[in-house]
């Protein structure tokens, strides 16, 4: 799976590790918001690098695996952040994610007879330092997003985006390029 080869999505070692990751988030998403200490403490046990202690990720969060994200230093990410980390996810230092983020790295066939084998692959998902991805944002399997690059809420992001840019739409596309 984590090599970007086809693997079986209904493998009994990976679901025994997504359901043991559900119970982790479910413990995750129920605890009080102002217990900020057992929050992070959860998070570095989950995440499979965090760059400081200065993280907050806003309940509810989902992911698959957990093990393969890694944020960097002063990470934010609002409510309904769900990562989907089959393949790894590594977020630069300084990101902001908006409210209802989708990151997908799971991937599957158009092939109907090929789908419905379970069969999947995954592609990892690579986002640079300084990056602002608005609410409502899909980030698909993978895309590279750049240094200093903002992503337009409800955008779709399909292919690389590059550093210094604003981008957004349906597929996202280059809006202006920063100074």
């Amino acid at each position: 799976m984590q090599s970007g080869l086809p693997y079986s999505a209904v493998d009994l070692q990976l679901l025994r590790e997504l359901n043991a990751t559900k119970d982790v988030i479910h413990r995750y998403n129920s605890l009080p918001p102002s217990n900020q200490e057992e929050l992070r403490a959860i998070l570095k046990d989950l995440l499979g690098h965090i760059g400081d202690d200065n993280i907050c990720i806003n309940q509810p969060f989902y992911c698959d695996y957990g093990k393969q994200i890694s944020v960097g230093k002063r990470f934010f990410a609002n409510f309904n952040f769900t990562v989907l980390d089959e393949a790894p996810v590594t977020i630069g230092d300084d990101c902001f994610i908006g409210p209802n983020v989708s990151i997908y790295t799971a991937c599957h066939s158009t092939d109907p007879e090929e789908r419905n084998s379970r069969r999947e692959w995954a592609e990892p998902v690579t986002i640079g330092n300084s990056v602002w991805i608005g609410g409502s944002v899909t980030i698909l399997p993978g895309v590279t997003i750049g240094d200093n690059t903002t992503i337009g809420a409800g955008s779709v992001v399909t292919r690389d985006i590059p550093a210094n840019v604003v981008a957004a739409g349906n597929p996202c596309r280059i809006i202006r390029k920063l100074k």
